[in-house]
C-alpha cells in the first residue's frame, strides 16, 4: 500500500505508527534516531500540573519478553513543557498529543483547559489508570461512573480538541469502561496500559521495585492487549488505537485486524530507540507484499472459522 494515512477521527495521520506516552520521553529525546516528522503521531509523556519527581528506588526492571516499571509519572510540569518542548517538536507536519494525569476530576479539568489554547496540540490523551484521591484511592479507569465523568468534564475545556481516553486492563470488565467514556463523548479510546505485576529477589527476600509494584508492558501482554482490543472494537463505534506489545508490522496488522485503527508503540523504544520510525518503512513493504490496498479493505476483517 503507497498510502499509509488514515483519518482518526478528528486526527489526520500519515500512518497509523504513534509512540505510546511513557516510552518516548517528549519527543525530543528521539530525535537523534529518526525524523520525528515521519510518525503517525507523538504522544507524550505523562504531564501533571506542577513538576513531579516519581518513584524512590529502583524503578525498572526486565522479566522474560517485558519489562515491569514504576517510574511513578515523573515529568517536568504541563507548562514546562509548553515552554520547553513544545516549540521544537514538528508539530505541523506530525499531531502532537499530549497524555494528561490528575489525582482529581478538577486537576484534569484544569490541564485540559491550559492546554487547550494551544495550536501546536493535535489532541489530549486521558491515562485513567491514575487514583482519584478523591475516591478514596480507586483508579478512574475501574469504575464506568468515574471514568465517564472525568472524561466528560474534560470534553468540556479541551475546545475542538479530540479526547483520547486510555483503558487500563487493571479492571474486571473493560468493555463496560469503554462504552462508558463513549457515551461521555470521547473521541478516541487507547488500550491497554500496563498489567499490574511485581518481581522479588530471593537472595535478599524483597522486592526488587521500590514501590514494590509495577506495570508490565512489552511482547508478553501482546496477546492480552490483542484481545481486549478486540472485544472493545466489537462494543464501541468510536475509533481504537491498540497499545501492549508491538514490535513488528506484523503486530500492527494483528490490531489492525481485530478493529483498530492505529496503534501506539511502546517499549520496544527502550531496547531499539529507531524501532517507531523502522516500523514505518516496515509497515509500507509489509502491506505491499500482502497487497492491501486500503485499511477500510483490511480494518476489523477477521474471519471466524465455523
Amino acid at each position: 500500500m503507497q498510502n499509509l494515512s488514515l483519518d482518526l477521527g478528528k486526527l489526520k495521520l500519515k500512518n497509523p505508527v504513534l509512540t505510546a506516552s511513557g516510552t518516548f520521553g517528549y519527543g525530543l529525546e528521539y530525535s537523534s534516531f529518526g525524523d520525528l516528522s515521519k510518525l503517525g503521531g507523538i504522544i507524550t509523556k505523562g504531564l501533571s500540573l506542577h513538576t513531579r519527581q516519581g518513584n524512590f528506588g529502583q524503578r525498572a526492571c526486565e522479566t522474560p519478553c517485558g519489562i515491569i516499571n514504576s517510574i511513578g509519572l515523573q515529568n517536568i510540569g504541563v507548562k514546562s513543557f509548553v515552554q520547553d518542548k513544545l516549540p521544537y517538536l514538528p508539530w505541523q507536519n506530525t499531531p502532537i498529543i499530549t497524555n494528561i494525569y490528575g489525582n482529581s476530576i478538577s486537576e484534569f479539568e484544569e490541564l485540559a483547559d491550559y492546554l487547550a489554547a494551544y495550536k501546536e496540540i493535535a489532541g489530549l490523551e486521558l491515562n485513567i489508570s491514575c487514583p482519584n484521591v478523591s475516591a478514596g484511592g480507586m483508579l478512574f479507569g475501574q469504575d464506568p461512573d468515574l471514568a465517564g465523568e472525568v472524561c466528560q468534564k474534560v470534553k468540556s475545556k479541551a475546545g475542538e480538541k479530540p479526547v483520547i481516553v486510555k483503558l487500563t486492563p487493571n479492571t474486571g470488565d473493560i468493555v463496560s469502561i469503554a462504552r462508558a467514556v463513549q457515551d461521555a463523548k470521547a473521541d478516541i479510546i487507547s488500550l491497554i496500559n500496563t498489567i499490574s505485576a511485581m518481581e522479588v529477589d530471593i537472595e535478599s527476600k524483597t522486592p526488587v521495585l521500590g514501590n514494590v509494584k509495577g506495570g508490565l508492558s512489552g511482547p508478553c501482554i501482546k496477546p492480552i492487549a490483542l484481545r481486549m482490543v478486540h472485544d472493545v472494537c466489537q462494543n464501541v463505534q468510536i475509533p481504537v488505537i491498540g497499545v501492549g506489545g508491538i514490535c513488528s508490522p506484523r503486530d500492527i496488522l494483528e490490531f489492525i485486524l481485530v478493529g483498530a485503527h492505529a496503534v501506539e508503540v511502546g517499549s520496544i523504544n527502550f531496547s531499539r530507540p529507531d524501532a517507531s520510525f523502522q516500523l514505518v518503512d516496515e509497515l509500507a513493504r509489509l502491506t505491499r507484499e500482502m497487497d492491501i490496498n486500503s485499511w477500510e479493505e483490511f480494518r476489523g476483517k477477521l474471519h471466524f472459522r465455523d
